[in-house]
């Protein structure tokens, strides 16, 4: 048997003579179940928060896509399309040319980007289903699909064949200009949908077919900016990116979902780092008190420490008592606040206890590192805390009667 391990346990078990001191250790606990829970409760709302955010961007995100590092455009040959078909664990994949324009209607304009889609583009990503408004294109028509933003500052809705949209784009090349058509391409559309993702792609994208993208842009017919692949689920990502590269050439980079939205991934991340390390803070506060609680439960025991010192405890074993103590307590307070936490994060799951919006309840998402991390959190600051409280017991302390 564990003799400190078992002493310990006795005296988490006993009541102090002393209430003051029991007082104390009650309070200490609570301090970490509320730590605990707290903790665990801002994670949970930070992992809900970054599923939201990143649900709606998915939706048009490809598993792959495929750009070149020299200039915007690269041309993608009939012989390279197959060997890209041929690819195990490619299911698709969608030419597409992305360029930025000025869009106008009846004198408003926004800047925005075209991007010109072939027929494989809604096989690719499930653009169908956050159109609330109108349809999909069509292929080799000037037909567009805009954001909600865009729909609203051009004051265009779907359909309206009477209200055309002009996409303009300066023309490459030197000397004087004396008319608009000297200075832009453009072509005019129709509106067929309207999408809806989220504030910034509302107002960022104009899908257009890629005839229409080529003809604006006046791209020859291989030449594109990006390919966009969907692959099976148990595709090798890194496999596949090694045979595009083989296949295209190596003046391409080739992203993933994940490389896609870097800087939304760095944001969500610096800010669930920054909360983790407040709240942190907030338990090595709470565990001082445990420091505080082992120490005047040392000092109610000290008659109790000399009489197992004289009848043959070590020091080593006497400390390691405290020691295990301030464990116990923080492993139990630890564990608690998981439950209270979990039972809240759950209860806001179900029942939307916190809203955004009348509409919109606030985020969460109870994911299993969440609790390795929480308990992993506290285990460390109680190992430091009870190993300082324990290291107050000496020889002379032990020894005096």
């Amino acid at each position: 048997m564990n003799f400190p391990l078992y002493i310990a346990k006795r005296y988490i078990r006993s009541k102090s003579s002393n209430n003051a001191i029991n007082f104390i250790t009650i309070i200490a606990i609570v301090g970490i179940v509320l730590g605990a829970a707290s903790l665990f409760i801002v994670l949970s709302g930070f992992a809900g928060l970054r599923d939201f955010t990143l649900e709606f961007t998915s939706i048009i995100d490809p598993d792959l896509k495929v750009e070149t590092t020299i200039g915007k455009s690269f041309t993608l040959n009939d012989n390279q399309d197959k060997q890209l078909h041929a690819i195990d664990g490619v299911v698709n994949f969608s030419r597409t040319i992305e360029e930025r324009v000025i869009a106008s209607s009846e004198g408003n304009n926004h800047p925005a980007y075209i991007k010109g889609v072939d027929e494989n583009y809604n096989k690719i990503t499930a653009i169908d289903s956050i159109i609330p408004y109108g349809t999909w294109l069509y292929q080799d028509t000037p037909q567009i699909v805009l954001g909600w933003a865009i729909s609203n500052r051009l004051s265009a809705f779907v359909n309206d064949y009477g209200k055309t949209i002009t996409l303009s784009v300066p023309k490459p090349g030197k000397g004087q200009i004396s008319s608009q058509s000297q200075a832009l391409n453009q072509v005019n559309t129709i509106n067929v949908g309207i999408y809806d993702i989220n504030e910034e792609l509302n107002n960022k994208y104009i899908f257009a077919s890629i005839a229409t993208a080529r003809q604006l842009l006046n791209y020859e017919p291989n030449q594109i900016t990006s390919l966009e692949f969907k692959l099976t689920e148990d595709a090798d990502q890194d496999a596949i990116k090694d045979k595009i590269k083989t296949i295209i050439g190596q003046n391409v980079i080739v992203k993933n979902k994940d490389q896609l939205n870097d800087a939304i991934y760095k944001m969500l991340n610096t800010e669930n780092l920054a909360v983790y390390l407040i709240f942190t803070l907030v338990l090595i506060i709470a565990l001082f008190n445990v420091i505080g609680s082992i120490v005047m439960m040392i000092l109610d025991k000290k008659k109790t420490l000399s009489t197992l010192y004289n009848i043959g405890a070590t020091v080593k074993d006497i400390r390691n008592i405290f020691f295990y103590q301030g464990i116990l307590m923080t492993i139990v307070g630890g564990f608690l606040g998981l439950v209270i936490g979990y039972i809240i994060v759950q209860l806001q799951s179900s029942f939307n206890l916190i809203m955004i919006t009348p509409s919109l309840p606030y985020p969460v998402a109870i994911h299993f590192k969440n609790f390795v991390i929480v308990m992993l959190t506290i285990s460390v600051l109680g190992i430091i805390a009870s190993k300082i409280a324990a290291s107050r017991i000496t020889q002379n302390l032990v020894k005096t009667s």
